[in-house]
């Protein structure tokens, strides 16, 4: 493949993550939602940490444990801001 083939799979790809990350957004905006109902805190840090040792299991790389990690810890940080809204 040559550099725009693979700036186009590139593309394809972004477009992809964008979907699943306004999913995940969804879904973190209706925990937050009933975690209001039943006064529970938003920040649940070994909820977070099952969360970043799972993604790090499952991560076939060429990303290291930790730049996985470093992904998510800002994915939640956002998602934790939309709970709170």
């Amino acid at each position: 493949m040559e550099i725009a083939d693979w700036r186009n799979k590139i593309d394809d790809l972004d477009e992809q993550i964008v979907r699943l990350l306004n999913e995940r957004a969804a879904a973190a905006v209706e925990i937050g939602k009933l975690k209001a109902k039943v006064s529970s805190p938003v920040y649940e840090p070994k909820r977070e940490e099952r969360v970043f040792e799972h993604v790090q299991q499952v991560n076939p790389g060429p990303l290291t444990g930790g730049q996985v990690r470093d992904v998510y810890e800002r994915i939640i940080d956002l998602m934790r801001s939309l709970q709170k809204q």
